[in-house]
Protein backbone atom coordinates (compact mmCIF):
# COMPACT_ATOMS: atom_id res chain seq x y z
CA UNK A 1 0.00 0.00 0.00
CA UNK A 2 1.41 3.42 -0.96
CA UNK A 3 2.53 6.13 1.74
CA UNK A 4 0.06 8.44 0.65
CA UNK A 5 -2.73 5.68 1.26
CA UNK A 6 -1.22 4.63 4.74
CA UNK A 7 -1.50 8.04 5.43
CA UNK A 8 -5.31 8.70 4.77
CA UNK A 9 -6.49 5.33 6.71
CA UNK A 10 -8.48 5.87 9.54
CA UNK A 11 -10.49 3.38 11.89
CA UNK A 12 -13.66 3.71 11.36
CA UNK A 13 -15.67 1.56 13.55
CA UNK A 14 -19.30 0.99 13.28
CA UNK A 15 -21.88 -2.00 13.76
CA UNK A 16 -22.15 -5.01 11.75
CA UNK A 17 -25.33 -5.22 9.74
CA UNK A 18 -27.84 -7.09 11.75
CA UNK A 19 -28.42 -9.48 8.46
CA UNK A 20 -25.42 -10.55 8.62
CA UNK A 21 -24.61 -10.59 12.16
CA UNK A 22 -28.00 -13.05 12.55
CA UNK A 23 -26.74 -15.12 9.98
CA UNK A 24 -23.29 -16.11 11.54
CA UNK A 25 -25.03 -16.14 14.83
CA UNK A 26 -27.23 -18.49 13.80
CA UNK A 27 -24.52 -20.42 12.19
CA UNK A 28 -22.57 -20.39 15.00
CA UNK A 29 -26.20 -21.87 17.05
CA UNK A 30 -26.26 -25.15 14.49
CA UNK A 31 -22.59 -25.74 14.74
CA UNK A 32 -22.75 -26.00 18.68
CA UNK A 33 -26.11 -27.90 18.46
CA UNK A 34 -24.64 -30.32 15.79
CA UNK A 35 -21.75 -30.96 17.68
CA UNK A 36 -23.36 -31.27 20.91
CA UNK A 37 -26.03 -33.63 19.62
CA UNK A 38 -23.03 -35.92 17.63
CA UNK A 39 -20.76 -35.83 21.06
CA UNK A 40 -23.67 -37.71 22.73
CA UNK A 41 -24.99 -39.72 19.37
CA UNK A 42 -21.86 -40.31 17.95
CA UNK A 43 -18.64 -38.72 19.21
CA UNK A 44 -16.55 -40.23 16.66
CA UNK A 45 -18.00 -38.35 14.03
CA UNK A 46 -18.36 -34.87 15.85
CA UNK A 47 -14.93 -35.06 16.92
CA UNK A 48 -13.57 -35.68 12.75
CA UNK A 49 -15.90 -33.08 11.70
CA UNK A 50 -14.51 -30.88 14.23
CA UNK A 51 -10.82 -31.94 13.08
CA UNK A 52 -11.07 -31.00 9.42
CA UNK A 53 -12.90 -28.23 10.03
CA UNK A 54 -10.39 -27.16 12.68
CA UNK A 55 -7.50 -27.55 10.44
CA UNK A 56 -9.39 -25.82 7.06
CA UNK A 57 -10.02 -22.56 9.37
CA UNK A 58 -6.94 -22.57 10.78
CA UNK A 59 -4.72 -22.72 7.69
CA UNK A 60 -6.83 -20.61 5.66
CA UNK A 61 -6.41 -17.82 8.44
CA UNK A 62 -2.98 -18.19 8.42
CA UNK A 63 -2.96 -17.62 5.06
CA UNK A 64 -4.03 -14.64 5.02
CA UNK A 65 -1.65 -13.16 6.95
CA UNK A 66 0.83 -14.64 4.94
CA UNK A 67 -0.26 -13.20 2.09
CA UNK A 68 -0.43 -9.59 3.66
CA UNK A 69 3.21 -10.39 4.40
CA UNK A 70 4.10 -11.66 0.70
CA UNK A 71 2.71 -7.96 0.01
CA UNK A 72 5.10 -6.48 2.26
CA UNK A 73 7.84 -8.73 1.60
CA UNK A 74 7.96 -7.69 -1.97
CA UNK A 75 6.72 -4.21 -1.81
CA UNK A 76 3.59 -4.26 -3.75
CA UNK A 77 1.85 -1.41 -4.32
CA UNK A 78 -1.13 -2.44 -6.18
CA UNK A 79 -3.40 -3.84 -3.35
CA UNK A 80 -4.89 -0.99 -1.48
CA UNK A 81 -7.69 -2.36 0.49
CA UNK A 82 -6.98 -5.76 -0.39
CA UNK A 83 -3.95 -6.66 2.05
CA UNK A 84 -6.55 -5.12 4.26
CA UNK A 85 -9.00 -7.79 3.32
CA UNK A 86 -5.93 -10.92 3.60
CA UNK A 87 -5.51 -9.17 7.77
CA UNK A 88 -8.88 -9.71 8.81
CA UNK A 89 -8.64 -13.28 7.85
CA UNK A 90 -5.65 -13.43 10.26
CA UNK A 91 -7.90 -12.26 13.18
CA UNK A 92 -9.15 -16.01 13.58
CA UNK A 93 -5.11 -16.69 14.07
CA UNK A 94 -5.34 -16.28 17.98
CA UNK A 95 -8.71 -18.81 18.01
CA UNK A 96 -6.72 -21.37 16.38
CA UNK A 97 -4.36 -21.61 19.52
CA UNK A 98 -7.72 -21.88 21.79
CA UNK A 99 -9.17 -24.24 19.81
CA UNK A 100 -6.38 -26.61 19.75
CA UNK A 101 -6.86 -27.15 23.50
CA UNK A 102 -10.74 -28.16 22.60
CA UNK A 103 -9.56 -30.09 19.77
CA UNK A 104 -7.14 -32.05 21.82
CA UNK A 105 -9.82 -33.91 23.77
CA UNK A 106 -10.91 -35.40 20.70
CA UNK A 107 -7.57 -37.20 20.58
CA UNK A 108 -9.26 -41.08 21.19
CA UNK A 109 -11.57 -40.46 18.22
CA UNK A 110 -8.74 -38.49 16.19
CA UNK A 111 -5.65 -40.17 16.24
CA UNK A 112 -7.83 -43.92 16.16
CA UNK A 113 -4.74 -45.53 13.88
CA UNK A 114 -1.72 -44.93 16.35
CA UNK A 115 -2.69 -43.33 19.49
CA UNK A 116 -2.58 -46.81 21.25
CA UNK A 117 -0.86 -48.62 19.32
CA UNK A 118 1.98 -46.84 16.99
CA UNK A 119 4.29 -48.20 14.43
CA UNK A 120 7.70 -49.47 16.62
CA UNK A 121 9.57 -47.41 13.88
CA UNK A 122 7.73 -44.31 15.11
CA UNK A 123 7.14 -45.14 18.57
CA UNK A 124 8.91 -41.74 19.41
CA UNK A 125 7.11 -39.21 16.96
CA UNK A 126 3.16 -40.62 17.04
CA UNK A 127 3.34 -40.03 21.02
CA UNK A 128 0.53 -37.67 22.20
CA UNK A 129 2.68 -35.70 24.80
CA UNK A 130 5.59 -34.58 22.18
CA UNK A 131 2.18 -33.96 19.40
CA UNK A 132 0.30 -31.75 21.88
CA UNK A 133 3.47 -29.64 23.32
CA UNK A 134 5.07 -29.18 19.90
CA UNK A 135 2.35 -28.27 18.05
CA UNK A 136 0.60 -25.57 20.41
CA UNK A 137 3.87 -24.29 20.59
CA UNK A 138 3.85 -23.70 16.85
CA UNK A 139 0.08 -22.45 16.97
CA UNK A 140 1.03 -20.07 19.91
CA UNK A 141 3.97 -18.36 18.18
CA UNK A 142 2.41 -17.61 15.64
CA UNK A 143 -0.62 -16.37 17.17
CA UNK A 144 1.83 -14.00 18.81
CA UNK A 145 3.43 -12.99 15.69
CA UNK A 146 0.40 -12.57 13.75
CA UNK A 147 -1.24 -10.37 16.52
CA UNK A 148 2.48 -8.63 16.31
CA UNK A 149 1.88 -7.63 12.91
CA UNK A 150 -1.57 -6.88 12.58
CA UNK A 151 -1.17 -4.57 15.73
CA UNK A 152 1.63 -2.97 13.86
CA UNK A 153 0.25 -2.67 10.56
CA UNK A 154 -3.08 -1.59 11.62
CA UNK A 155 -1.85 0.96 14.67
CA UNK A 156 -0.93 4.20 12.33
CA UNK A 157 -4.69 4.36 11.31
CA UNK A 158 -5.86 5.07 15.08
CA UNK A 159 -4.48 8.20 15.28
CA UNK A 160 -6.99 10.24 17.21
CA UNK A 161 -8.52 7.43 18.64
CA UNK A 162 -6.63 7.02 22.09
CA UNK A 163 -9.32 9.16 23.42
CA UNK A 164 -12.32 6.74 23.17
CA UNK A 165 -10.61 5.08 25.60
CA UNK A 166 -10.72 1.06 25.68
CA UNK A 167 -9.03 -0.98 23.21
CA UNK A 168 -7.83 1.82 21.47
CA UNK A 169 -6.32 3.65 24.16
CA UNK A 170 -4.08 0.51 25.05
CA UNK A 171 -3.17 0.19 21.51
CA UNK A 172 -2.22 3.93 20.59
CA UNK A 173 -0.66 4.22 24.18
CA UNK A 174 2.86 6.53 23.58
CA UNK A 175 1.99 7.90 20.40
CA UNK A 176 4.90 9.10 18.74
CA UNK A 177 3.41 11.21 15.81
CA UNK A 178 1.84 10.44 12.55
CA UNK A 179 4.72 10.22 10.59
CA UNK A 180 6.64 8.54 12.84
CA UNK A 181 4.42 5.94 13.37
CA UNK A 182 3.65 5.34 9.97
CA UNK A 183 7.67 4.85 9.66
CA UNK A 184 7.77 2.56 12.97
CA UNK A 185 5.06 0.81 11.59
CA UNK A 186 5.93 -0.54 7.87
CA UNK A 187 9.56 -0.98 9.53
CA UNK A 188 8.50 -3.22 11.88
CA UNK A 189 5.86 -5.03 9.28
CA UNK A 190 9.06 -5.70 7.15
CA UNK A 191 10.95 -7.44 9.74
CA UNK A 192 7.77 -9.62 10.96
CA UNK A 193 6.84 -10.85 7.31
CA UNK A 194 9.48 -13.00 6.41
CA UNK A 195 9.60 -14.21 10.49
CA UNK A 196 5.76 -15.06 9.86
CA UNK A 197 5.91 -16.45 6.38
CA UNK A 198 8.75 -18.84 7.46
CA UNK A 199 7.27 -20.09 10.64
CA UNK A 200 4.24 -20.84 8.78
CA UNK A 201 5.86 -23.00 6.50
CA UNK A 202 8.00 -24.80 9.19
CA UNK A 203 5.75 -24.95 11.66
CA UNK A 204 2.42 -26.12 9.29
CA UNK A 205 4.67 -28.76 7.66
CA UNK A 206 4.98 -30.25 11.14
CA UNK A 207 0.81 -29.06 12.15
CA UNK A 208 0.27 -31.44 8.85
CA UNK A 209 2.63 -34.63 9.40
CA UNK A 210 1.03 -34.65 12.98
CA UNK A 211 -2.69 -34.11 12.17
CA UNK A 212 -3.03 -35.59 8.84
CA UNK A 213 -0.34 -38.03 7.55
CA UNK A 214 -0.26 -39.39 10.88
CA UNK A 215 -4.01 -40.95 10.73
CA UNK A 216 -2.29 -43.35 7.89
CA UNK A 217 0.93 -43.67 10.55
CA UNK A 218 2.54 -46.48 7.78
CA UNK A 219 2.50 -43.82 4.94
CA UNK A 220 5.06 -40.67 4.69
CA UNK A 221 5.90 -38.16 2.64
CA UNK A 222 8.14 -35.54 2.85
CA UNK A 223 6.56 -33.16 0.46
CA UNK A 224 3.14 -33.78 1.98
CA UNK A 225 3.87 -30.53 4.29
CA UNK A 226 4.42 -28.12 1.74
CA UNK A 227 1.31 -29.56 -0.37
CA UNK A 228 -1.04 -28.92 3.05
CA UNK A 229 0.89 -25.34 3.60
CA UNK A 230 0.40 -24.50 -0.32
CA UNK A 231 -3.11 -25.20 0.20
CA UNK A 232 -3.92 -22.55 3.34
CA UNK A 233 -2.44 -20.04 1.55
CA UNK A 234 -4.41 -20.53 -1.71
CA UNK A 235 -7.45 -20.66 -0.01
CA UNK A 236 -6.41 -17.63 1.20
CA UNK A 237 -6.10 -16.29 -1.56
CA UNK A 238 -9.72 -17.43 -3.23
CA UNK A 239 -11.29 -16.40 0.28
CA UNK A 240 -9.29 -13.06 -0.33
CA UNK A 241 -10.71 -12.51 -4.30
CA UNK A 242 -14.55 -13.66 -3.05
CA UNK A 243 -14.08 -10.81 -0.50
CA UNK A 244 -13.29 -8.35 -2.50
CA UNK A 245 -16.07 -9.28 -5.02
CA UNK A 246 -18.72 -9.21 -2.59
CA UNK A 247 -17.31 -5.50 -0.80
CA UNK A 248 -16.85 -4.34 -3.79
CA UNK A 249 -20.14 -1.43 -3.33
CA UNK A 250 -19.61 -0.86 0.33
CA UNK A 251 -18.99 2.18 2.07
CA UNK A 252 -15.44 3.34 1.84
CA UNK A 253 -14.56 0.30 -0.66
CA UNK A 254 -16.70 2.51 -3.81
CA UNK A 255 -13.65 2.87 -6.43
CA UNK A 256 -11.29 1.17 -4.73
CA UNK A 257 -11.82 -2.55 -6.34
CA UNK A 258 -10.63 -1.71 -9.90
CA UNK A 259 -10.69 -4.03 -12.43
CA UNK A 260 -6.73 -3.63 -12.33
CA UNK A 261 -6.72 -4.98 -8.77
CA UNK A 262 -8.92 -8.09 -9.47
CA UNK A 263 -7.11 -8.78 -12.50
CA UNK A 264 -3.80 -9.24 -10.11
CA UNK A 265 -5.93 -11.38 -7.38
CA UNK A 266 -6.98 -13.05 -10.24
CA UNK A 267 -3.49 -13.75 -11.97
CA UNK A 268 -2.58 -14.74 -8.22
CA UNK A 269 -5.37 -17.68 -7.57
CA UNK A 270 -4.73 -18.61 -11.56
CA UNK A 271 -0.97 -19.07 -11.00
CA UNK A 272 -1.18 -20.72 -7.51
CA UNK A 273 -3.40 -23.24 -8.24
CA UNK A 274 -1.25 -24.47 -11.14
CA UNK A 275 1.72 -24.25 -8.62
CA UNK A 276 -0.95 -26.43 -6.24
CA UNK A 277 -1.88 -29.40 -9.06
CA UNK A 278 2.21 -29.52 -9.26
CA UNK A 279 2.72 -30.29 -6.25
CA UNK A 280 0.08 -32.84 -6.34
CA UNK A 281 1.64 -34.25 -9.30
CA UNK A 282 5.22 -33.99 -7.84
CA UNK A 283 4.27 -35.95 -4.88
CA UNK A 284 1.89 -38.30 -6.71
CA UNK A 285 4.61 -38.60 -9.60
CA UNK A 286 7.30 -40.35 -7.08
CA UNK A 287 5.41 -42.47 -5.40
CA UNK A 288 3.47 -44.02 -9.06
CA UNK A 289 6.77 -45.13 -10.33
CA UNK A 290 7.69 -46.28 -7.09
CA UNK A 291 5.19 -48.51 -6.49
CA UNK A 292 5.52 -49.30 -3.07
CA UNK A 293 2.94 -50.10 -0.81
CA UNK A 294 3.53 -48.01 1.99
CA UNK A 295 3.40 -45.38 -0.40
CA UNK A 296 0.73 -45.96 -2.55
CA UNK A 297 -1.67 -46.78 0.29
CA UNK A 298 -2.46 -43.13 0.62
CA UNK A 299 -3.34 -42.28 -2.76
CA UNK A 300 -5.24 -45.96 -3.51
CA UNK A 301 -7.70 -45.19 -0.90
CA UNK A 302 -8.61 -41.63 -2.40
CA UNK A 303 -7.87 -41.87 -6.14
CA UNK A 304 -8.48 -45.40 -6.60
CA UNK A 305 -6.75 -48.06 -8.19
CA UNK A 306 -6.71 -46.49 -11.57
CA UNK A 307 -4.40 -44.30 -11.05
CA UNK A 308 -1.77 -47.00 -10.09
CA UNK A 309 -0.10 -50.40 -11.04
CA UNK A 310 -2.19 -52.71 -10.15
CA UNK A 311 -1.68 -55.94 -8.78
CA UNK A 312 -1.63 -57.54 -13.00
CA UNK A 313 0.75 -54.75 -13.96
CA UNK A 314 -2.32 -52.98 -15.59
CA UNK A 315 -1.42 -48.86 -15.59
CA UNK A 316 -2.65 -45.91 -16.68
CA UNK A 317 -0.14 -45.52 -19.71
CA UNK A 318 -0.93 -49.29 -21.44
CA UNK A 319 -5.01 -48.39 -20.86
CA UNK A 320 -4.51 -44.82 -22.71
CA UNK A 321 -2.70 -46.82 -25.56
CA UNK A 322 -5.69 -49.51 -25.75
CA UNK A 323 -8.66 -46.70 -24.60
CA UNK A 324 -10.07 -49.45 -22.37
CA UNK A 325 -12.47 -46.53 -20.95
CA UNK A 326 -14.11 -48.97 -19.38
CA UNK A 327 -11.65 -49.53 -17.04
CA UNK A 328 -11.32 -46.37 -15.35
CA UNK A 329 -15.45 -46.04 -15.46
CA UNK A 330 -15.47 -49.14 -12.97
CA UNK A 331 -12.96 -47.97 -10.89
CA UNK A 332 -14.44 -45.08 -10.51
CA UNK A 333 -16.48 -46.94 -7.87
CA UNK A 334 -14.16 -47.15 -5.69
CA UNK A 335 -14.32 -45.21 -2.45
CA UNK A 336 -13.73 -41.43 -2.82
CA UNK A 337 -12.68 -41.72 -6.32
CA UNK A 338 -15.02 -39.38 -7.76
CA UNK A 339 -15.03 -37.03 -4.77
CA UNK A 340 -11.09 -36.91 -5.28
CA UNK A 341 -11.82 -35.82 -8.82
CA UNK A 342 -14.16 -33.28 -8.39
CA UNK A 343 -11.70 -31.43 -5.93
CA UNK A 344 -9.11 -31.58 -8.80
CA UNK A 345 -12.44 -30.06 -10.96
CA UNK A 346 -12.51 -26.98 -8.13
CA UNK A 347 -9.34 -26.62 -7.22
CA UNK A 348 -7.58 -26.79 -10.17
CA UNK A 349 -9.40 -27.41 -13.52
CA UNK A 350 -12.13 -24.84 -13.03
CA UNK A 351 -9.08 -21.46 -11.72
CA UNK A 352 -7.22 -22.32 -15.16
CA UNK A 353 -9.71 -22.99 -17.66
CA UNK A 354 -11.85 -19.93 -16.30
CA UNK A 355 -9.17 -17.82 -15.72
CA UNK A 356 -6.96 -18.18 -19.00
CA UNK A 357 -7.98 -14.98 -20.16
CA UNK A 358 -7.71 -11.18 -18.84
CA UNK A 359 -11.46 -10.49 -19.39
CA UNK A 360 -12.70 -13.67 -16.91
CA UNK A 361 -10.29 -12.03 -14.06
CA UNK A 362 -11.60 -8.43 -14.83
CA UNK A 363 -15.68 -10.01 -14.58
CA UNK A 364 -16.61 -9.77 -10.12
CA UNK A 365 -19.25 -12.65 -11.14
CA UNK A 366 -16.64 -14.69 -12.45
CA UNK A 367 -13.99 -13.89 -10.30
CA UNK A 368 -16.19 -14.58 -7.04
CA UNK A 369 -17.50 -18.05 -8.38
CA UNK A 370 -14.21 -19.46 -9.22
CA UNK A 371 -12.77 -18.26 -5.58
CA UNK A 372 -16.01 -19.70 -4.24
CA UNK A 373 -15.57 -22.79 -5.66
CA UNK A 374 -11.70 -23.17 -5.16
CA UNK A 375 -12.60 -22.39 -1.36
CA UNK A 376 -15.51 -25.41 -1.67
CA UNK A 377 -13.27 -27.54 -3.42
CA UNK A 378 -10.35 -26.59 -0.33
CA UNK A 379 -13.17 -27.97 2.12
CA UNK A 380 -13.60 -31.06 0.27
CA UNK A 381 -10.13 -31.37 0.13
CA UNK A 382 -9.59 -31.38 3.97
CA UNK A 383 -12.23 -33.89 4.07
CA UNK A 384 -10.92 -36.08 1.81
CA UNK A 385 -7.15 -35.57 3.48
CA UNK A 386 -8.86 -37.20 7.08
CA UNK A 387 -11.85 -39.46 6.67
CA UNK A 388 -10.39 -42.04 4.18
CA UNK A 389 -7.71 -42.90 6.87
CA UNK A 390 -10.52 -43.01 9.58
CA UNK A 391 -13.22 -44.01 7.81
CA UNK A 392 -11.87 -46.03 4.27
CA UNK A 393 -14.95 -47.69 2.88
CA UNK A 394 -17.54 -45.14 3.14
CA UNK A 395 -17.26 -42.58 0.69
CA UNK A 396 -19.57 -39.92 1.59
CA UNK A 397 -18.50 -40.04 5.33
CA UNK A 398 -17.79 -36.69 5.82
CA UNK A 399 -21.22 -35.66 4.81
CA UNK A 400 -24.37 -35.68 7.82
CA UNK A 401 -26.30 -33.80 9.46
CA UNK A 402 -23.33 -33.74 12.63
CA UNK A 403 -20.87 -33.09 9.60
CA UNK A 404 -22.22 -30.34 8.22
CA UNK A 405 -23.56 -28.51 11.10
CA UNK A 406 -20.02 -28.21 12.55
CA UNK A 407 -18.63 -27.02 9.12
CA UNK A 408 -21.57 -24.42 9.43
CA UNK A 409 -20.99 -23.46 13.13
CA UNK A 410 -17.04 -23.23 11.72
CA UNK A 411 -18.42 -21.17 8.81
CA UNK A 412 -20.40 -18.92 11.07
CA UNK A 413 -17.91 -18.32 13.66
CA UNK A 414 -15.02 -17.29 11.10
CA UNK A 415 -17.21 -14.96 9.26
CA UNK A 416 -18.39 -13.32 12.38
CA UNK A 417 -14.71 -12.92 13.68
CA UNK A 418 -13.96 -11.62 10.04
CA UNK A 419 -16.75 -8.55 10.48
CA UNK A 420 -15.72 -7.72 13.74
CA UNK A 421 -12.31 -7.20 13.57
CA UNK A 422 -13.14 -5.36 9.80
CA UNK A 423 -15.50 -3.08 11.58
CA UNK A 424 -13.40 -1.94 14.38
CA UNK A 425 -10.19 -1.60 11.80
CA UNK A 426 -9.92 0.28 8.79
CA UNK A 427 -10.56 -2.95 6.65
CA UNK A 428 -12.97 -1.41 4.91
CA UNK A 429 -12.02 2.55 5.64
CA UNK A 430 -10.14 3.40 3.16
CA UNK A 431 -9.52 6.53 1.03
CA UNK A 432 -11.85 7.45 -1.97
CA UNK A 433 -8.47 7.41 -4.10
CA UNK A 434 -5.32 5.98 -3.94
Amino acid sequence: MSTAVIAAERANPREIPRALLGACVALVAIGVAAFAGGLATDPATAWRAFHVNYLYFGALAQGGVVVACAFVIIGAKWPGPVRRIAEGLGAWVPLTFVLFLVHFLGREYIYTPWLHNPPPAKAAWLNPTRLFWMDLTILGVLAVLTMAFLYNSVRPTLAGMGSRGGMFARWTAGWRGDDEERELSASRCRTLAPLICLVYAIGWTFIAFDQVMSLTPTWYSNLFGVYFCWGGFLSAVAATALIMVLHRNSPGFEGQITKPRMHDIGKMLFAFSIFWMYLFFSQYLVIWYGNLPEETQFFEARLGSQFLVDKSGINLMALAKTWDLGFFWERLKEPYAKVTLFVWLCCWVTPFWVLLGQRPKKTPAILGSVAAIVLFGFWLERNILIWPSLVPKETYSFLGIVQLGVAAGFLGAFALVFLVYTRVFPSLAVPRRS
